[in-house]
């Protein structure tokens, strides 16, 4: 009995050995079909993590949207206690006139908070997705606020006006832009002399953070890409429970190379 269960382990193995050895050469035949985009900025790959695009960026795979259907998500009873926003509105150093771009704006989680601190300026929410700008539009309506501008932003650009924003926020929503050279150089454009593009991404290097690998950044991930725009990094906190605040300034630099 033992010796027949010994071969039966044997022939198991055996079979195992040639699946493998079948999965690693498909692999190996599928690694070759990654092309360059005419650009040279983007490659795509066949074989990716099932959460992101096939798309990658600097070495990074661009992951999926979150559509509106997840929006409750966004606005779920726990977020205030798990991610201390908050702590994060009062580390943005908002003076009363200030323009503040809230990209990626989703419910208008942020910028319902940060408009009333604010009132001789005002937040535009700037949004991909029709589905969540009627979710701002709404509630605006509904508590007559008047400093909310919504914006239809494009998949590779936010369609700002040129020059015109003191802070561009982009709380967990860069590492989903689909095409984010692209969206951070329209950003850029949209920043005045001096102006700040501070990102919330939750930290990477942490795998103790539950949240799915492409939807985490690295401090180093971030700080590369966001240089490859010409944007200058002047901070890191990591004050917050679970994320990065990247703190990233408009130089003269940037405007006269990048624009």
């Amino acid at each position: 009995m033992n010796k027949l269960f010994i071969n039966y382990l044997k022939n198991v193995g055996i079979i195992l050995s040639i699946v493998f050895l079948s999965l690693l050469l498909n692999a190996c035949s599928v690694k070759t079909n990654v092309v360059a985009s005419s650009d040279g900025v983007y490659k795509y790959k066949t074989i990716h993590n099932p959460e992101g695009i096939g798309k990658f960026y600097l070495g990074r795979e661009i992951a999926k949207v979150m559509g509106h259907e997840g929006a409750a998500w966004l606005e779920r009873p726990s977020r205030s206690y798990r991610e201390n926003p908050q702590n994060a509105i009062d580390r943005l150093d908002l003076k009363s006139t200030d323009v503040v771009a809230d990209i990626g704006a989703g419910t208008g989680y942020f910028t319902f908070r940060i408009s009333p601190l604010i009132p001789q300026g005002k937040v535009i929410s700037v949004d991909i997705q029709p589905e969540m700008l009627e979710l701002i539009n709404f509630v605006k309506n509904e508590e007559n606020i008047t400093n909310i501008e919504t914006v239809l932003g494009d998949v590779d650009n936010p369609n700002l006006s040129p020059s015109t924003v003191d802070i561009a926020l982009l709380v967990d929503a860069y590492h989903e832009f689909e095409y984010p050279r692209e969206m951070m150089l329209g950003i850029v454009a949209a920043l005045k002399s001096g102006g700040r593009v501070i990102l919330l991404e939750y930290r990477g290097e942490n795998p103790m953070i539950m949240i799915k690998g492409l939807h985490k950044m690295t401090e180093k991930q971030v700080k590369k890409e966001m240089n490859s725009v010409g944007l200058v990094w002047q901070e890191t906190d990591d004050f917050l429970p679970q994320q990065h605040f990247l703190v990233f300034k408009k130089s003269d630099f940037s405007r006269a190379n990048y624009n």
